[in-house]
């Protein structure tokens, strides 16, 4: 299966409880076709006093979300289908098929 998503990419849940959220994009799971967006699907998880946090407690944080549920938005901020074409340089580039505009 095709990933069309990558780090660094802006992009618009479709489904779930963040529906209609934006963010960009953090890391993406090759194996497990999920990624984390920026303030997207928050969970809390309790943390247990270490070096790097001396009190503990409870931290909000990314969760992984479906990258079927994850739409990429081009640069005008419009939600688009990506497809792939030969660019000026001879290499595969991503387009918006919305608004034909390669995509960054």
């Amino acid at each position: 299966m095709k990933i069309h998503v990558k780090k660094g990419d802006m992009v618009k849940v479709l489904a779930g409880e963040a529906k209609g959220a934006t963010g960009k994009i953090l890391m993406v799971d090759r194996e497990k076709y999920r990624a984390i967006v920026e303030g997207v699907n928050m969970v809390s998880k309790h943390t247990k006093a270490s070096a790097k946090n001396p009190q503990g407690g409870i931290v909000k944080q990314e969760a992984p979300i479906h990258i079927s549920n994850l739409m990429v938005l081009d640069s005008k901020g419009v939600a688009s289908r990506i497809g792939r074409r030969m660019g000026e340089n001879g290499k595969l580039v991503r387009y918006s098929k919305k608004s034909g505009e390669e995509i960054k």
